[in-house]
């Protein structure tokens, strides 16, 4: 009896293991999903980063394909997405057909909200690799049945629509666009075009005032051949631009004809990195603008969490590595100076402490610069007994090294094994060697971070990465944000009843 009760024991054991493990593996994931786009960043060339992030997703689709696939409705960020829908699609043979089904919804609704540039380059890779299941024409077909303009398309993604159409065997005259089909494939069989931006397409190759019909970036190109001065080209674009154009041309032009950009309507962790393209002297010279459209940006995304969170102290990192890569620059930095915005409307009027590494007291005119005291700004955080301690870092803590790992660790098993003050590490650099992002200390999650409006739904993810939840909590998690994403009215409904809401992020962490 005694020998069997053991035996049991160590079963159970051995299967509370397994599962922790398995959630360790599947966390690690959507911090690297999260995280990572396969670009260069301060401590990794892009190499590595495309190596260890291609590893990470065969590992957890061979071994976790139904979370794998889940992960699909998560924050992760639009690189990392479309390798998922890639990956599903090269692979179906491994699925069953309830996976397939399950599958097809999740990738249908992701689809959905991916920009279209990115959809039509996960297209062409998949007719690189050969793929051209009838279950991928069918994903494609309804794709393209949901765009509003598909002749818009055609003139703006051009190249990406007909590889498309061609090699899925897409017929674009039973569907109702014989004009779009001969635009891409037999363009000199028609003089005119009833739709007016396939012909303002066709007059521009001679007539240069059509070009102006025409989205911007297309109108670049003929402007180019035409010879149209760049002023010019902006005063009389402005019309037709989107506002992410307005931001990446007016940076260029600042002296020129093209109007301002509205940045009241531009997302937070975007007007970040604008505001940290400019000099500091030119933040200055423009502090009440900038300051006044981060606010906006950063009420909007709080959203009815405002004003709940609390007493907040954020360590935030403005050291020399926040200054990222060629390819990612200052994204670290422009993420912390988001979520310092975010984070103050979150906390309580006047409950909101921000301790920068540096030790700026000026967010607006941050810079990368010096070494990362980590350490001591947790020190000078908890001295203030805040009920929530956001760090939000790479992780990489020299000043002196390892501090920041003791003083948490001291902090969680003497001074506060209660858990009054709620701590969590937002990460938002991919460590290439470890597969995840860098950690602080075992006692204090870690959740990686790109932008500053995933940060509600991170500080909830990031509960399960402290080691005491198995993989079954994080699957009921997984499967409540998969029913709330695809039975949004944009998509096709998921079987069964619509679950209770998620746990709202404003909750605390399990004690």
């Amino acid at each position: 009896m005694t020998e069997r009760t053991e035996h049991t024991t160590t079963a159970a054991t051995t299967e509370t293991i397994a599962d922790l493990v398995a959630a360790e593996d599947v966390l690690l994931f959507v911090n690297a999903a999260v995280t990572a786009t396969g670009q260069r960043e301060f401590r990794s060339t892009a190499r590595a980063q495309r190596l260890s992030l291609a590893f990470l997703h065969e590992y957890v689709r061979v071994n976790y394909r139904p979370v794998y696939a889940a992960a699909l409705a998560l924050d992760i960020n639009d690189h990392n997405a479309a390798l998922i829908i890639e990956q599903l699609l090269r692979t179906a043979r491994d699925a069953d057909p309830a996976e397939k089904r399950a599958e097809g919804r999740l990738i249908a609704a992701r689809l959905a909200v991916l920009p279209p540039q990115r959809v039509y380059r996960l297209f062409g890779r998949l007719r690189a690799a050969g793929v051209t299941n009838r279950r991928t024409r069918a994903i494609l077909r309804d794709w393209l049945a949901g765009r509003p303009d598909l002749a818009h398309d055609a003139v703006k993604y051009r190249h990406g629509l007909k590889t498309a159409a061609r090699h899925f065997h897409l017929p674009l005259a039973e569907r109702g666009h014989a004009e779009v089909g001969d635009f891409l494939f037999t363009p000199a069989r028609r003089k005119h075009y009833d739709h007016a931006l396939l012909d303002a397409y066709r007059r521009a190759h001679f007539a240069q005032d059509a070009l102006y019909e025409l989205p911007f970036t297309v109108a670049e190109g003929f402007a180019a051949k035409h010879g149209v001065d760049r002023a010019a080209l902006l005063e009389r674009a402005a019309p037709r631009m989107t506002r992410f154009e307005r931001l990446r041309t007016r940076r260029g032009a600042e002296s020129g004809p093209l109007p301002r950009a509205d940045l009241s309507v531009m997302p937070l962790t975007r007007l970040a990195l604008y505001a940290l393209s400019f000099t500091p002297a030119e933040r200055a010279a423009r502090r009440k603008e900038l300051t006044g459209a981060l606010r906006a940006a950063a009420r909007r995304t709080a959203g009815p969490y405002r004003n709940t969170w609390g007493r907040v102290a954020a360590v935030l990192d403005d050291s020399y590595s926040s200054a990222g890569s060629g390819e990612k620059r200052r994204r670290p930095l422009a993420v912390a100076l988001a979520c310092h915005f975010l984070l103050a409307e979150l906390a309580v009027p006047g409950g909101y402490t921000p301790l920068w590494t540096s030790g700026s007291t000026d967010p607006l005119l941050a810079r990368p610069l010096g070494p990362t005291p980590l350490g001591m700004r947790i020190i000078d955080a908890l001295e203030r007994a805040p009920e929530r301690l956001l760090i939000v870092s790479d992780g990489w803590d020299n000043a002196p090294p390892g501090l920041a790992a003791e003083v948490l660790r001291v902090w969680r098993t003497r001074l506060d094994p209660e858990r009054r003050t709620s701590v969590v590490h937002l990460n938002p650099v991919y460590d290439a060697d470890s597969f995840d992002v860098r950690r602080l200390a075992p006692s204090v999650p870690t959740a990686g971070i790109r932008d500053a409006k995933d940060l509600q739904a991170l500080v909830q993810i990031a509960r399960f990465a402290e080691g005491r939840t198995g993989l079954a909590e994080l699957r009921t998690y997984l499967d409540l944000r998969v029913r709330l994403f695809v039975t949004d009215d944009r998509f096709c409904a998921f079987p069964g009843d619509v679950p209770d809401a998620l746990p709202d992020a404003t909750s605390e962490e399990p004690r």
